[in-house]
């Protein structure tokens, strides 16, 4: 493996080992800080390649690093394996769960990761044939789906070393990204009032319900007056079994997201003081508990330029008559969900949006653009220049964390997607080494943008990961 070209064709050479890993993954969905069986697949097969293991990063029992090589430059490229739960989804066009109630890949992190381990092997077998020096690394990364691995990683210095670091999503295009998205704190309310028949006996209770359903309507009030950017979403864990006692407790799960780190504070404490608020106005006590949180992407244009020019250089994807036959009776239950963005943001052209998938190479035009999820990449990226890049795996008009995406996860579709992506990752960090100056333009960019923005962690220090102890080692 002497050339650029030689690692595109090592990589279509063993796409089935890959693609056996990606359904496998898929096949046993885990959620977050319990990917057991992906955390174990993924660093024995890396170990069999030469990399060496080391676990327990960040205190996480399913979070590893696997490295090959020594010296300058550490490339890295981050993966993810988590599930989503109550996305349970056979391989089929139609809903219809494998296990009612379960997990599923919604967001198709058995793709993302097993694509961005294909990568560091393709990598890494260039590195060794040529005889370059430098370090291939893959990071093993749980719970990015709201618990925020990668935060509790580069916090234990995993990230300290890197040169620049390599992601992708499953998408609907093929793009490299050079947007941001929303930095993110996550946290439980628990309400604690008074137990009481509420017939009988209500003047006696004090309801932990009442206090939440306040906070509530507090919070959607406050959404006059924030900023565009602000996003605020919960859910309620516990409220209550019987309604005919008064719930002594009651537990919200909530979301505030912004792109500024002191707007997100702001807002973040606004929320706080209306949960206060509605107990003071229940004769209730309220616990408030920080969950995890992330910080707004901080994307390098570089790297996002030298991946579009490989891409073009690969050319698209080409979708067959019957996956794209596949992806249009999935869009079906959508309708045109996505065409207004695939058209305006992206510049899909109209026609082709309307297809049930979209193979062809597009420019990167979210330049500028905040969009408003929020990834534990965000974190990553302000250790080191780092490229986002997206490649087409979903129907064009399924709802991202929907059976949708499940569908065409554990296919060809999805395949191709995970194995283009492997290819465009591998190949930018081949070229990183060929083009130095491509690297020191890079970190140049990366510098700048940290300039009077030092990153500070979200996550408190007293605040650790969830600790679950291995079960496969």
């Amino acid at each position: 493996m002497r050339s650029k070209q030689d690692i595109a064709d090592w990589l279509d050479e063993h796409q089935a080992r890959f693609t056996a890993m990606s359904d496998e993954i898929w096949d046993k969905p885990e959620l977050q800080f319990l990917e057991f069986k992906a955390s174990k697949l993924q660093a024995d097969f890396l170990a069999a390649e030469g990399f060496r293991i080391e676990w327990d990063i960040g205190g996480m029992s399913t979070a590893f690093v696997a490295e090959w090589g020594a010296g300058k430059p550490v490339i890295a490229f981050a993966g993810e394996y988590d599930a989503l739960p109550g996305l349970s989804q056979r391989d089929q066009v139609s809903p219809e769960p494998l296990l009612a109630g379960g997990a599923g890949h919604g967001c198709g992190h058995n793709l993302l990761g097993t694509g961005c381990l294909a990568a560091a092997v393709a990598f890494k077998e260039w590195l060794q044939s040529t005889g370059r020096a430098g370090t291939a690394r893959y990071y093993g990364c749980p719970a990015e789906e709201g618990g925020s691995g990668k935060v509790f990683m580069g916090r234990a210095g995993a990230f300290d070393d890197l040169d620049a670091t390599f992601n992708w999503h499953p998408s609907y295009i093929n793009a490299a990204m050079k947007g941001s998205m929303l930095s993110v704190n996550r946290y439980y309310f628990r309400f604690h009032g008074k137990t009481a028949h509420a017939a009988a006996d209500p003047h006696s209770g004090r309801s932990a319900l009442d206090a939440l359903e306040l906070m509530n309507i507090g919070v959607n009030y406050l959404r006059e007056h924030v900023t565009d950017d602000v996003r605020l979403h919960y859910s309620i864990l516990s409220g209550g079994l019987a309604p005919n006692v008064v719930p002594d407790y009651a537990e919200s799960y909530y979301y505030v997201r912004a792109n500024e780190a002191r707007t997100l504070e702001d807002v973040s404490q606004r929320v706080i003081r209306i949960a206060h608020g509605a107990a003071m106005m229940t004769d209730t006590q309220v616990e408030v508990v920080y969950k995890s949180g992330s910080t707004r992407v901080l994307s390098n244009e570089t790297l996002a330029d030298l991946q579009y020019d490989i891409m073009r250089e690969l050319g698209g994807i080409d979708f067959n008559a019957e996956e794209q036959a596949y992806a249009s009776a999935i869009n079906e239950h959508f309708g045109d969900a996505n065409l207004r963005t695939l058209v305006n943001v992206y510049g899909v052209d109209a026609e082709a949006a309307q297809q049930g998938l979209i193979g062809a190479v597009l420019p990167s035009r979210d330049k500028g653009l905040v969009a408003p999820g929020s990834t534990d990449m965000g974190d990553m990226s302000w250790y080191a220049p780092c490229s986002m890049l997206q490649t087409a795996t979903w129907a064009s008009q399924a709802a991202a964390h929907s059976w949708g995406v499940v569908a065409t996860g554990r296919m060809s579709i999805g395949h191709k997607g995970m194995m283009y992506a492997a290819k465009v990752m591998a190949l930018s960090a081949a070229e990183l080494l060929l083009s130095p100056q491509i690297l020191a333009k890079a970190q140049a960019e990366f510098q700048a943008a940290l300039e009077g923005s030092p990153y500070v962690c979200p996550i408190p220090d007293e605040v650790s990961a969830p600790r679950h102890e291995h079960p496969l080692r």
